[in-house]
């Protein structure tokens, strides 16, 4: 196969690196490489008219919302993310402040400014208190399964219903206090798949969940939009290194392809996109998010990839979590609320029975963070994860805003409350080019499949096991990395930590160590 429908590149030595996906981990890749001066031949293909993937912030309500990542979680030195901020000047003070990198958290979510059950009624928030307590503590507990070889019970969900129904034995409260206590914890089951993306924690495996890693510091916010960050990157690229509305339709990686404007040279890799151009090339990173990979995985390698990364890509899971944002002329919530918890008093975490997805979806809705004011309007974001999301995004925005209205209605106990005046949400499951927002280690899958997933291809025939997992990289491992590679991959998936929002820079630390010794080769 020859590469055609495209300009050629211009010929010189060094060379061709192709970067499939745009998003952080592509641009991430692409900002160490295009000033290494062994990659002079770059490009990023990206499939959207836009970078960043599913970093987007938007200009809405006459400010900026974040449709995609919203935090930089443990904002601290040790955080890749916030170091780069802060070096572009994108935090504010209190950010910055060394009293804000050194609180703890514990990784898990603040409690709630407010808190509303569907009967209309306010919640006692010492009562959501020791119910977070309870449950935070038994996500604590899940660090001691820790490379555990099996689990009894399997799942995260599983071990913590048990867990609960320990803790009820010792309540002494009447009747309608226990069941708004178990509505409380299916709230907080709630906020936890939303932090996990996933549509439950029965699906979330218990041995693998604690070796994620929390950083100190108070989850910060880029004033100006966290697309600030992408386009701090995007200036310091050269200007003909990214490749829009190119969406790659198959990567040929294990042949030897030709191109005129290079005679008697080939390439061991060509990536095909879906208009028909073809680029040959001698490294290709695909940064594609994995949600894309399980749909498109029977046609986006050629040859296929290997049984045990296709057993790796199957099993790790990928799921979807949502905001709504709804905008209101005057704020219904007090001028301190920072956070409006929803309790269903009709649900449980210990009742499997789920109710029809159009009747019930918005009880997954764990709630609503109010952002900052803006000049003429006042705005609230609410988060939703699993099938509930994913179903959010079939309706029409009249449907969600109708939904929701009678929602704020019936929990505040004000059927007169204004409507809000419009909606924006996300739409991660449909997006073709993402299918998800992020992956989690799921039952029946482990760390070890994350590291499958991350060696880069032609295999070096090491297994997982062969080699320390600290010493693996998305592109290539200390051990692996020889001149042969062609294929590497840089997900969200090859390494195994809660703080996603910043790997990309751990992971493209590879890149340029892989730069580094292909160096030799053409210099």
């Amino acid at each position: 196969m020859q590469s055609g429908g495209r300009q050629a590149e211009a010929p010189g030595r060094g060379p061709r690196v192709l970067v499939v996906g745009g998003g952080i981990a592509g641009l991430g890749a692409a900002q160490r490489l295009c000033h290494h001066p062994a990659f002079s031949h770059l490009r990023v293909l990206e499939a959207t008219a836009r970078a960043g993937g599913r970093i987007r912030s938007e200009h809405s309500f006459g400010g900026v919302v974040e449709v995609g990542a919203h935090w930089i979680h443990g904002p601290s030195e040790g955080n890749p993310v916030f170091r780069l901020a802060a070096k572009y000047g994108l935090l504010g003070e209190k950010a910055l402040s060394e009293e804000n990198q050194l609180i703890e958290t514990g990784g898990h979510v603040g409690l709630p400014s407010v808190s509303y059950a569907s009967s209309g009624v306010s919640v006692s928030l010492e009562l959501v208190a020791e119910m977070a307590r309870l449950f935070h503590g038994l996500i604590d507990q899940t660090r001691e399964f820790l490379q555990a070889a099996e689990t009894t019970p399997p799942s995260v969900g599983e071990y913590l219903k048990e867990k609960i129904r320990q803790h009820m034995a010792s309540w002494t409260e009447d009747e309608e206090t226990k069941k708004l206590k178990l509505a409380i914890l299916k709230n907080l089951f709630n906020v936890e798949c939303c932090v996990s993306g996933t549509h439950s924690m029965d699906l979330v495996a218990l041995a693998p969940f604690g070796e994620y890693t929390v950083l100190p510091g108070l989850d910060c916010t880029f004033p100006e939009g966290y697309q600030g960050l992408t386009d701090c990157i995007m200036a310091s690229l050269p200007k003909d290194v990214m490749v829009f509305d190119k969406p790659v339709k198959t990567i040929h990686w294990n042949g030897s392809f030709q191109e005129a404007s290079a005679p008697g040279e080939t390439f061991p890799v060509l990536v095909e996109c879906e208009d028909g151009d073809c680029f040959p090339a001698h490294h290709v990173v695909v940064t594609v998010p994995l949600g894309f990979l399980k749909k498109h995985l029977d046609t986006f390698f050629e040859p296929p990839l290997p049984t045990e990364k296709v057993e790796a890509i199957r099993k790790i899971g990928f799921g979807t979590n949502n905001k709504i944002f709804l905008e209101f002329k005057e704020p219904f919530w007090e001028p301190d609320c920072q956070h409006i918890q929803v309790v269903w008093e009709d649900t449980s975490p210990l009742e499997d029975a789920a109710p029809a997805l159009h009747d019930a979806w918005f009880k997954k809705l764990i709630g609503f963070w109010v952002l900052p004011p803006f000049q003429a309007s006042h705005v609230l974001c609410g988060f939703i994860a699993g099938l509930e999301s994913e179903f959010m995004e079939t309706l029409s925005d009249e449907d969600v805003l109708r939904s929701l209205t009678k929602v704020l209605r019936r929990v505040t106990g004000n059927p007169w409350l204004p409507a809000p005046r419009s909606v924006l949400r996300s739409c991660w499951h449909s997006a073709p080019y993402t299918r998800g927002s992020y992956s989690y280690v799921a039952v029946g899958s482990s760390g070890d499949d994350m590291d499958r997933l991350a060696q880069p291809l032609p295999s070096d025939g090491k297994g997982a096991q062969d080699r320390p997992r600290e010493a693996w990289g998305c592109c290539c491992s200390q051990r692996a990395r020889t001149l042969r590679l062609r294929v590497h991959f840089l997900f969200e998936t090859c390494y195994f930590n809660q703080n996603y929002t910043y790997l990309w820079l751990e992971m493209s630390d590879h890149s340029i160590e892989m730069a580094n010794r292909i160096k030799t080769k053409y210099s």
